[in-house]
């Protein structure tokens, strides 16, 4: 094989695993103002001697100094997460909480500047700046304590969620890595048969044979829509070939955008049970019916395909109804583990007909 052949798959880097909870979001601000504020309450309730000496202006006061230096560490460590990323755990852990007090010594030392600047306003001519080191140090001592709390408990929940997003990948990979088309040796003897009669339709039936076996062994992930089709019909063009009249498709494609992503192979197994199960074991074959629709706030996949009206204590029908409920889970899993339960499957068989239904959340 020639080495300019390689897939970007197998070149590219592995992605960084972020070291802190991404900051930039609202529910991580908006938790960052609560807690800073109920810092200011606690502080400030301290500073009056209980709540029945309590002042309101303190805590205003107090407020604003908790909550500038949390809301600037914030967008400080966010733009720096990536950068963060790259570093080993105790580099990024010591610069993220040298961060936290650099901004804290800032911040208190203008903030005095500040406040004595307003409160002496009006002799602002006669006014003298007097710095006062114990509120400095207090300051710094409180950040250290609190900054060194808040920085372990994000760096565990990052390392949590990396954790989880690791073993979901894996399970994913797991998952994906059993769909390995029945049909191979099938596809490999129609080639052979083919090479000396119709070398071009055998070259063609190479080229769709390597195009799923590529995605087959890709890293799982969500790809655009089109793309998963157009596996689809690579995969019904061998089995059309193999088949020939038997296998009818009908295509019924709404206006959907192409770009909406969904779960790599997908829709091959689904297909290549309507055929195992459906219209292979019936004499005169059968059409297998892809319905692709999209709505505002989903994308819905129905495939419907005939299938052989068996007795329930007949062997070979029961193999297969457990084969064909272990490809639904399979693809059910999937699906939950990329959409959560925002993502439907589920089946019905009704007077010969067997449907399969899937409900995507849109993601372009």
């Amino acid at each position: 094989m020639n080495n300019q052949d390689k897939s970007p798959v197998a070149v590219a880097s592995e992605p960084t695993q972020p070291f802190l909870t991404d900051l930039c979001g609202s529910q991580s601000v908006f938790l960052l103002v609560l807690v800073a504020e109920l810092l200011a309450l606690l502080l400030t309730i301290s500073a009056s001697s209980g709540l029945q000496h309590f002042d309101w202006d303190k805590l205003a006061l107090i407020s604003v100094q908790i909550q500038w230096v949390v809301l600037c560490s914030a967008i400080a460590l966010c733009r720096l997460r990536f950068w963060l990323a790259r570093q080993s755990h105790v580099r990024a852990g010591c610069v993220s909480y040298a961060l936290v007090l650099a901004i804290t010594l800032a911040l208190s030392v203008i903030g005095q500047f500040v406040v004595y600047g307003m409160s002496s306003f009006a002799v602002f001519g006669d006014f003298q700046y007097e710095f006062n080191a114990w509120q400095l140090l207090n300051n710094m001592v409180i950040a250290a304590i609190m900054a060194g709390i808040l920085l372990r408990y994000l760096y565990l929940q990052q390392q949590l969620r990396n954790q989880q997003q690791a073993e979901m990948q894996a399970r994913i990979q797991a998952l994906q890595s059993r769909i390995r088309p029945h049909f191979l040796f099938n596809s490999m003897n129609s080639i052979a048969s083919l090479i000396a009669t119709d070398p071009d339709t055998a070259e063609r039936v190479v080229e769709d044979l390597s195009e799923l076996f590529r995605a087959s062994l890709a890293e799982p992930s969500l790809i655009p829509l089109e793309r998963e089709l157009s596996l689809c019909k690579h995969y019904l063009d061998i089995e059309q070939l193999r088949l020939g009249k038997r296998l009818q498709v009908d295509w019924q494609i709404g206006d959907c955008n192409s770009q909406l992503k969904i779960p790599s192979l997908m829709l091959q197994p689904l297909v290549e049970n309507a055929i195992f199960h459906g219209v292979e074991p019936l004499p005169r074959g059968g059409r297998i019916t892809i319905r692709v629709s999209q709505n505002d706030k989903q994308l819905s996949i129905v495939i419907s395909n005939p299938y052989l009206l068996v007795k329930k204590n007949h062997h070979n029908g029961e193999a297969a109804q457990r084969h064909n409920r272990m490809a639904l889970d399979n693809i059910r899993r999937r699906l939950t583990a990329h959409f959560g339960a925002a993502a439907r499957l589920s089946s019905s068989a009704e007077n010969g007909v067997f449907t399969t239904y899937i409900f995507c959340p849109l993601t372009a």
